[in-house]
């Protein structure tokens, strides 16, 4: 049909634009990789993206209802308006091993194609939208954008994220995330241990705890937690004790069931102690 016809023309435009631009973009996403900055600091990595994205004839604005996080337009101002999402946060100590360098490029891969193809098209096809959305590793930088109205004019939004496998049908789960502290009572460990209250006790009772409850979970549920302190001093009894969880299901009914059972176990490891937790 007519129809099918010009959109293989499309497609071959929006291919072309992306070839030609594969240096740029390698160049792009090796500067990303280069320089890991964590969540809600990814300060250069959002200049190198919305300087790329300006160059590449994108109406850009720079810090859209956050610091770090942008947003490039172009094509109709009518018609279904199509987001491409590119994350570009890295993680404590190892950089981008979660490959949001490639997410970036990625995105703006996707862009300059798009973009190449409504500017091809004899008819008016509508509106693409490039979001950088900071803090994806920590925070969630797109609920606060959501939160913010930065989706509201969106119909369709999608990115991609690197695998060493391709997948088609990718799995998603829902996700909450625990901080657990625990108080105790400070003393000299080795002069007055009885008069002390052992927070990191606690903390280590409930992350066996946890490991233990793994048995009774289901195959499809992910708890993953750390002691994020344990105390100032070996020679001090821990007044304070401190553990992150992120536990995962693939249904908000099924996360809650497990959010529950994790907080029976966080509950009974406070004999004692004082309890606090916050998702």
């Amino acid at each position: 049909t007519p129809l099918d016809k010009m959109a293989d023309a499309l497609k071959r435009v929006a291919w072309s634009a992306i070839d030609r631009s594969t240096a740029t973009l390698r160049s792009l996403s090796n500067n990303i990789w280069l320089k890991p900055e964590l969540a809600y600091e990814e300060h250069e990595a959002h200049a190198f993206l919305t300087r790329f994205l300006t160059e590449q004839g994108f109406q850009v604005d720079e810090h859209y209802t956050m610091e770090t996080a942008f947003r490039a337009r172009t094509g109709a101002d009518k018609g279904v308006n199509v987001a491409v999402i590119c994350e570009y946060d890295a993680l404590p100590d190892i950089g981008h091993a979660c490959g949001h360098n490639l997410i970036a490029e990625a995105g703006c891969a996707a862009g300059i194609g798009i973009k190449a193809a409504l500017e091809t098209s004899e008819i008016p096809l509508g509106r693409l939208t490039i979001l950088g959305t900071p803090a994806e590793e920590k925070g969630g930088g797109k609920v606060e954008m959501i939160k913010n109205g930065c989706f509201d004019d969106v119909d369709i939004a999608m990115m991609v994220h690197p695998s060493p496998l391709e997948l088609a049908d990718a799995l998603y789960i829902a996700i909450d995330q625990l901080t657990v502290t625990y108080s105790g009572k400070a003393s000299h460990a080795a002069a007055f241990p009885w008069e002390g209250i052992n927070a990191l006790d606690a903390a280590v009772a409930a992350y066996n705890g946890m490991s233990m409850l793994r048995q009774q979970m289901k195959p499809s549920w992910r708890v993953h937690g750390i002691i994020t302190n344990g105390g100032a001093k070996p020679n001090i009894i821990p007044e304070k004790s401190e553990m992150q969880y992120y536990l995962r299901a693939p249904t908000e009914a099924e996360l809650k069931v497990q959010m529950q059972k994790a907080g029976e176990v966080f509950s009974c490891c406070w004999t004692g102690h004082r309890m606090h937790s916050r998702s």
